[in-house]
């Protein structure tokens, strides 16, 4: 699926909010960092950060960076293991905490994401999308955003992807301000952090061939 065209600039006011949160909270998020990256060496091992490409604005890939949460442990044939037998209780507290987003502030830094907007996904999921999930690209991606808030991963791809638009036609400064103090409701109540039966979501497999709607 081709992205529809996107607006070509992100609005100065979302720069501004993102990059002032950050100066304002970094001399409690810097040593924070520095604390998770040694215990994350310690119980998890190395590398501590993960990277993966994701795709970004208009559907252009970056490479995203996060806290590691699981191990490297393999089977006897080298194969990773199932993700579930991967993720350590350490790696669970990150998650359900969302401590291991953290690194992700440095793509928001570099401008190729936002603290508020659609979660990066993979960009083998961008010819998967229809033409109205794809509009979910036509903003930053964020740590977090408006899924999020409203069920994260307990609500299926199609609601998550209509939420996700919902935002890009709705955003304004009040909004992101709303969706960070829900955000902090969530991390505290650890609400919504695993697909029901999954260590992660779920991938997302697409719509219907020749179908332009989700199901």
């Amino acid at each position: 699926m081709k992205i529809s065209p996107a607006p070509p600039q992100i609005p100065i006011a979302k720069r501004v909010f993102d990059l002032t949160l950050i100066v304002i909270f970094s001399p409690l998020l810097l040593p924070l960092m520095a604390v998770i990256y040694l215990l994350v060496a310690v119980f998890l091992g190395r590398p501590v950060i993960f990277r993966q490409e994701r795709a970004g604005y208009q559907g252009k890939p970056f490479t995203l960076y996060k806290f590691r949460s699981m191990t490297n442990h393999r089977d006897s044939r080298g194969n990773l293991l199932p993700d579930e037998q991967r993720l350590t209780a350490f790696g669970k507290f990150l998650r359900a905490s969302s401590l291991d987003e953290l690194p992700e502030i440095w793509n928001v830094i570099q401008g190729e994401m936002s603290l508020i907007g659609p979660r990066p996904l993979l960009v083998s999921y961008l010819p998967r999308y229809n033409t109205e999930q794809g509009r979910r690209h036509h903003v930053l991606p964020g740590i977090t955003g408006w899924a999020q808030v409203n069920g994260r991963n307990n609500v299926s791809w199609e609601i998550k992807f209509e939420l996700d638009v919902w935002y890009v036609d709705h955003w304004s400064v009040w909004l992101d301000i709303t969706i960070l103090f829900k955000t902090v409701a969530k991390v505290i109540t650890r609400e919504g952090i695993n697909a029901p039966g999954n260590a992660t979501s779920e991938e997302f497999l697409g719509i219907l061939e020749g179908n332009d709607h989700a199901d």
